[in-house]
């Protein structure tokens, strides 16, 4: 019997040093975890650039970028994590996206010096 997308356990590696023990993770909404960060829509808002509006919008929204996500999570104090399981297989810590890798490439790059090519 095929799984649904809401039936799946959220789990983490337990560390990095390639251990295969899972931990069972608290599910959370945006708005729960705003709350728990104690800041309001409002506050948050501000602290975002946009208005009240577009923080209400994104706590209903099922689906959004993750530049948007990984923003909005670090605005409340948190780190995003993205996590990606297979079945016969450890879970493991996507560690860089393009966004991230394309951004360390351009930064690392030498300028050329006159009459270098």
């Amino acid at each position: 019997m095929a799984r649904k997308h809401g039936d799946e356990d959220p789990v983490r590696p337990a560390g990095r040093n390639g251990s295969t023990e899972l931990v069972a993770l608290p599910l959370a909404t945006l708005k729960e975890l705003r709350k728990r960060a104690k800041r309001t829509q409002e506050d948050l808002a501000e602290t975002l650039g946009v208005g009240q509006d577009t923080i209400s919008r994104l706590e209903k929204r099922s689906d959004m970028l993750l530049s948007t996500l990984r923003h909005y999570v670090e605005s409340v104090g948190g780190q995003l994590a993205l996590v990606a399981t297979f079945p016969d297989q450890n879970a493991v810590i996507i560690d860089h996206l393009g966004e991230t890798r394309a951004a360390k490439k351009r930064g690392s790059r030498t300028k050329l010096t006159a009459g270098e090519h």
